[in-house]
């Protein structure tokens, strides 16, 4: 990076070799902090039912009331924020105001395991058996229960990051699940949020570890 020094009308501007930091203005820009988005390796989704008590922290081990969802499609991840807004106008037609009239927050991810897990978390636990290896759905228009979900992510540099959902629902259950020879079988499961008594639709804690991710 360059540090710069002045003294009256004089600059000297240093070159240092080797290291990751750079500067903009008042703004330390850190190539570490440029992450991406893996699963940590065991697991990287995990459902709860409503009213499970919440991890408070990035590390500290998932109880067993939070059940591993098993693989997700390469798509990974996707939080998705929606936000309208209101633009109050002058006469004369200048905007003097601009209001948020809505906000909607989901979660998105895609099931590409078969197991009881994830057929529940699709069609409903009640609507789900599971006797001697063999497992029985019943699809229901039902709407389905709220959830607790926390997604685990391995980030660069040693990091990781929980993001935690406390309220969390499979709102919208419309999609195609597919089965072809060529292809895995997908459940797409697309988590409404919604807020706490904080109001928090969903919390994220990244910490430093040195355990495996």
């Amino acid at each position: 990076m360059d540090v710069i020094y002045h003294h009256g009308r004089t600059e000297l501007r240093i070159r240092v070799v080797g290291l990751s930091l750079q500067t903009r203005g008042n703004i330390i820009m850190d190539a570490q902090n440029v992450s991406f988005g893996k699963p940590k390796a065991v697991g990287g989704v995990y459902i709860a039912p409503a009213g499970t008590t919440l991890p408070t922290d990035g590390t500290t081990a998932l109880t067993g009331a939070y059940v591993n969802m098993g693989y997700i499609s390469e798509d990974g991840y996707v939080q998705s924020i929606e936000t309208d807004t209101e633009e109050i106008k002058a006469w004369g037609g200048d905007v003097v105001l601009t209001a948020q009239s809505s906000y909607k927050e989901t979660h998105t991810v895609n099931f590409i395991e078969t197991n009881v897990n994830t057929l529940k978390a699709i069609f409903g636990a009640a609507n789900v058996t599971e006797n001697a290896g063999k497992i029985t759905v019943n699809a229901k228009s039902t709407p389905l229960s709220e959830c607790i979900v926390v997604i685990e992510l391995a980030l660069t540099g040693g990091r990781v990051k929980r993001v935690v959902i406390p309220h969390a629902k499979i709102a919208d259950r419309s999609g195609d699940i597919t089965y072809s020879d060529s292809d895995a079988v997908v459940y797409p499961a697309k988590f409404s949020a919604s807020p706490d008594t904080s109001g928090n639709y969903h919390i994220e804690y990244i910490a430093t570890t040195t355990l495996s991710a």
